[in-house]
């Protein structure tokens, strides 16, 4: 693959990014085939010592994503961070998603939770309303309390669900660097 070819290749497939941003990308690729030159190597030995254009692709826009969640950590967001840190490479697939689904269902499960115990009164009362008869003091004192500590639970879970949101972009950025090969030391 020439020069011209590999850039052409690489601006199609970065289509989801602003135009400035494909053309500092492109600028810098085209430095490259520049130096590779001034040392005395032919188009192909430069592209094929870059890479493919798609494995270029899914690192640039794996660092794009995570970069984008960090500034704006909407759900669209992080879901599309995750699938872009999974389609690096294949080891990814169990090394990303299996923390990403159990970090989601463990704040899943303490939202549902939380809201299940703060809207025990209401069913304490829709007991009663549909019952009459089964009316307990234990029974509404009970959803009480768990009201009160649902309350908590929610409380709990917003701290939680940013600590956990703000650990997965860590660990997203962590994996990128270190599926480049850029661990900075």
């Amino acid at each position: 693959m020439n020069k011209q070819e590999f850039l052409t290749s690489l601006e199609s497939r970065l289509q989801k990014l602003s135009k400035e941003e494909r053309q500092d990308i492109l600028q810098d690729f085209n430095e490259h085939f520049e130096v590779g030159k001034e040392e005395g190597k032919t188009e192909e030995e430069i592209a094929h010592s870059l890479g493919t254009p798609s494995q270029i692709e899914k690192e640039i826009l794996a660092s794009y994503y995570v970069d984008k969640v960090e500034s704006t950590s909407s759900t669209s967001n992080i879901f599309k961070a995750v699938w872009a840190v999974i389609g690096l490479s294949f080891f990814n697939l169990v090394i990303v998603l299996g923390p990403f689904i159990a970090i989601v269902s463990l704040i899943a499960a303490g939202w549902i939770t939380g809201a299940a115990f703060v809207i025990s009164p209401l069913l304490f009362l829709i007991n009663v309303a549909v019952f009459p008869d089964s009316f307990a003091f234990f029974d509404m004192f009970f959803s009480l309390a768990l009201c009160g500590l649902g309350l908590l639970v929610v409380i709990g879970m917003l701290y939680l669900t940013r600590f956990g949101t703000k650990g997965l972009i860590k660990y997203l950025n962590y994996n990128v660097n270190l599926v480049k090969g850029g661990m900075k030391s």
